[in-house]
């Protein structure tokens, strides 16, 4: 299924982008609902990451994974770009500011290259539930309420498991502050 809607995306087919939203329409609402409020921003945030993904489907590569998780990742970046974007509308931000602060340094992307590389590392030794866990909460950004409604589970119990791998990354990393 996913190799037909990738080779129709590729050949630039409209019905490629109509296979992908009936098929992953609301996966991506789901990905993009904590990030995203509104209803309206949720689905203009599909709409985007829908054209993003016609735009650079040449840069997907089955070799390195699978479509749906390369589709995950271009809508909950999206969801963030849109979120980021409304969080500046009402204030204006100095553009010398703006501009010191979108380019770091060499050091500090090599640096922050290497350290998630540890956290990859680190996330690969989990159980896969556990590592699901860590994602839901910290890379979909998903409420503690919604993981443990969706796991069965209470709230509290879902904050004492995430607690512990937060410890045990930690541990992983060399006690760095960042897990």
């Amino acid at each position: 299924m996913d190799e037909e809607l990738v080779a129709l995306l590729a050949a630039g087919e409209e019905h490629g982008m109509e296979l992908l939203l009936a098929t992953y329409a609301p996966m991506m609402r789901y990905i993009a609902a904590p990030i995203l409020s509104a209803p309206e921003e949720i689905e203009e945030c599909v709409s985007d990451a829908a054209m993003r993904v016609w735009e650079r489907i040449g840069q997907f590569d089955r070799r390195r994974g699978e479509f749906r998780t390369w589709l995950t990742a271009i809508t909950r970046n999206a969801a963030i770009d849109r979120s980021r974007a409304a969080a500046r509308r009402p204030e204006t931000v100095a553009l010398e500011t703006q501009a010191d602060a979108s380019v770091p340094a060499a050091e500090e992307e090599l640096v922050r290259r290497e350290r998630a590389a540890e956290l990859r590392g680190a996330l690969a030794e989990l159980s896969a539930a556990d590592r699901m866990l860590f994602y839901r909460k910290y890379y979909y950004l998903q409420p503690s309420a919604q993981i443990a409604a969706e796991l069965g589970m209470s709230e509290r119990a879902v904050e004492g498991r995430l607690y512990r791998l937060k410890k045990k990354l930690k541990k992983a990393l060399g006690g760095q502050n960042d897990a």
